[in-house]
């Protein structure tokens, strides 16, 4: 009798309905696990802790042993629901209605890890002897300040001799239609807050004080016009955004001593932390030149851009996902951070998932046929991997 095979939409059934919002785990690495080890993977749970960041759980399975080593990673974890009210079906109830699957993480990223579970499992079972080797990077820490996640189980992986050649994160990669979009790289992203000080004095008598809100409009008005870079053949022009403008200073007739200036930049390979920071301290030299006052800069490095150039596995997964759903896949660098920025330091990383329309909103939502697509998709993915 020919062997039932693994159906995604109940195995994603199961993952939504652990209430795993960062950093509680909820069971949903157990289910996960439960699945791979009668399947014959070697499972790892891995605890690892930061002294200012709640203790993570995490998962990494390997299936063989030799071979070329297609690894999947992906997280469990998932934003908070909100406000459970304004739900059509409960959040975690992974309902289904007309065909679709309410349920935070149904796309964020549950249902890519029961897809390509069910397609790796599928496929072992048929292919018990195919020469090579799986894999599942599985973290609880992706939404929240992933310290204790994928980095580290990644460096564990090395150090023990799971070092992977190849990576596919399941990230919702797609916009519009399944199939239109594959990342194969990531903008950088590097934050600043700039402060002025000054000294306060009454409205009325400006002269005696120094107000240091011209000083950081000035700054503004020069960053506003200028150009970061023009992109390149991968990366749209790199961008930079205010957040945040605040001198602390609810009176209406008082020169403020201190104002403070947030912004983000998201960036293109033709920079990183070291050359964006020398741009902004050259704009804060003239400015400073030119008005006076005494500043102060502070830095948040989120992630350095990077790159996947095209190759035989871009190649690979472009014509896995085009002939399952008849759509060629062009290549993105575009939106923000995801845990392929530290894959990309142990081997070549692409993130392929479904459409990303609904992440982090109310209704969260997948339909039943993108999510047995996706599936078909991963299918082919590994098949043409360990046939090349």
């Amino acid at each position: 009798m020919k062997n039932t095979p693994h159906d995604p939409v109940s195995m994603l059934q199961a993952l939504v309905r652990c209430p795993s919002v960062t950093p509680h785990d909820a069971g949903a690495l157990s289910t996960v696990q439960n699945w791979l080890a009668p399947a014959g993977f070697m499972c790892e749970r891995l605890i690892f802790r930061d002294k200012d960041t709640p203790d993570i759980d995490n998962l990494f399975a390997r299936h063989g042993t030799g071979g070329k080593h297609l690894c999947f990673a992906g997280h469990t974890d998932v934003v908070p629901q909100g406000d459970e009210s304004i739900w059509s079906a409960a959040p975690f109830s992974a309902e289904i209605r007309d065909g679709v699957m309410y349920g935070r993480g149904t796309v964020d990223m549950k249902g890519s890890i029961a897809a390509f579970a069910a397609a790796a499992l599928d496929y072992i079972r048929e292919n018990p002897r195919y020469g090579g080797s799986i894999s599942f990077l599985i973290t609880n820490d992706e939404e929240g300040p992933a310290i204790n996640g994928t980095v580290k189980v990644l460096q564990w992986m090395k150090d023990n001799g799971h070092a992977p050649d190849h990576c596919l994160v399941g990230e919702p990669s797609c916009t519009e239609a399944l199939g239109d979009t594959i990342k194969i790289g990531r903008r950088g992203s590097l934050s600043f807050i700039v402060s002025v000080e000054g000294k306060q004095a009454h409205a009325a008598y400006p002269h005696k004080g120094d107000n240091p809100i011209p000083k950081l409009a000035r700054l503004v008005e020069r960053l506003s016009a200028a150009k970061i870079d023009d992109g390149n053949a991968h990366f749209d022009p790199s961008t930079l955004a205010f957040t945040s403008f605040d001198v602390g200073n609810p009176a209406g007739n008082v020169i403020p001593s201190k104002a403070v200036l947030k912004f983000n930049i998201r960036y293109s390979t033709e920079h990183d932390f070291a050359s964006l920071k020398a741009w902004v301290a050259a704009h804060i030299d003239a400015v400073k030149a030119e008005m006076g006052g005494r500043w102060s800069v502070s830095h948040v490095e989120g992630a350095e851009a990077f790159i996947t150039e095209p190759g035989p596995f871009v190649e690979l997964v472009q014509k896995a996902v085009e002939s399952e759903t008849g759509v060629r896949p062009k290549l993105s660098t575009s939106g923000g951070t995801s845990d392929a920025r530290f894959v990309k330091d142990y081997c070549p990383v692409l993130e392929f998932g479904p459409r990303n329309a609904t992440i982090h909103q109310t209704d969260e939502r997948i339909e039943v046929a993108e999510l047995q697509a996706v599936t078909k998709v991963y299918r082919k993915v590994i098949e043409a991997y360990f046939a090349s």
